[in-house]
């Protein structure tokens, strides 16, 4: 297993057919390296964990919990194959190209060790919108990518550091319950019933995923 690819991304402003006018970083391209990784602050005030990417709606994007996105390059072939074009790497925004790992299959809480100083954590899945849409220039691509259910992973740094395309990638942890990143992110979008089984992950889901999962338990504990 090993980092194909590190991406960032710049920002550039857009007009995209079904978005209006505005600024994104999601356009990333590869970079040899090294870059520092190190967890940026809160989410809605910091942005990416990657020095030098840029991120411009920290509403929805950033923070420690989303410090890293990674795609699967296998993925990304699967969609080469499905949608009839060429995808580069970092063609869904993502910061880490991996090759050799199953990311959406990948449990919440499972820790990769990237060369020999980072630590990352799986967080949740990426939700797609409508600026991922515009990127992608495909006719229904949330939709699409949304019901495939491999959205890739968010991550937070546990140990800071740098790292650089082709180093290795070890799991140095993997949780003892069955959550995944596709098991999640279904739970969140097209499966709501899976969302107690959310809880399972504990800690370390994504704070506001285990909002709405908690939300959910409740509503039902209400109706009992």
């Amino acid at each position: 297993m090993e980092l194909l690819s590190l991406n960032l991304g710049r920002v550039r402003t857009v007009d995209y057919t079904d978005h209006p006018e505005g600024l994104t970083g999601i356009d990333k391209r590869p970079v040899p390296g090294p870059v520092r990784v190190a967890a940026p602050g809160p989410k809605g005030v910091a942005g990416s964990g990657l020095a030098g990417d840029a991120i411009c709606h920290l509403r929805h994007h950033g923070g420690d919990h989303q410090a890293v996105y990674a795609v699967a390059r296998e993925d990304l072939d699967d969609w080469e194959r499905e949608l009839g074009r060429t995808l580069a790497n970092g063609s869904f925004g993502e910061n880490l190209t991996t090759l050799g790992l199953d990311v959406s299959g990948a449990l919440i809480g499972e820790r990769w060790r990237i060369g020999p100083e980072v630590l990352l954590e799986v967080t949740s899945g990426r939700i797609p919108c409508r600026t991922f849409q515009g990127h992608l220039g495909e006719k229904g691509w949330v939709r699409r990518f949304t019901a495939k259910a491999a959205p890739g992973a968010y991550l937070r740094v546990i140990e800071p550091g740098d790292i650089r395309a082709g180093d290795p990638i070890e799991i140095a942890h993997r949780p003892d319950h069955d959550i995944t990143v596709a098991l999640q992110f279904r739970a969140v979008t097209t499966a709501r019933e899976l969302l107690p089984r959310l809880l399972d992950a504990g800690e370390a889901l994504h704070p506001e995923e285990r909002a709405v999962a908690e939300k959910y338990v409740a509503t039902l504990s209400g109706r009992a």
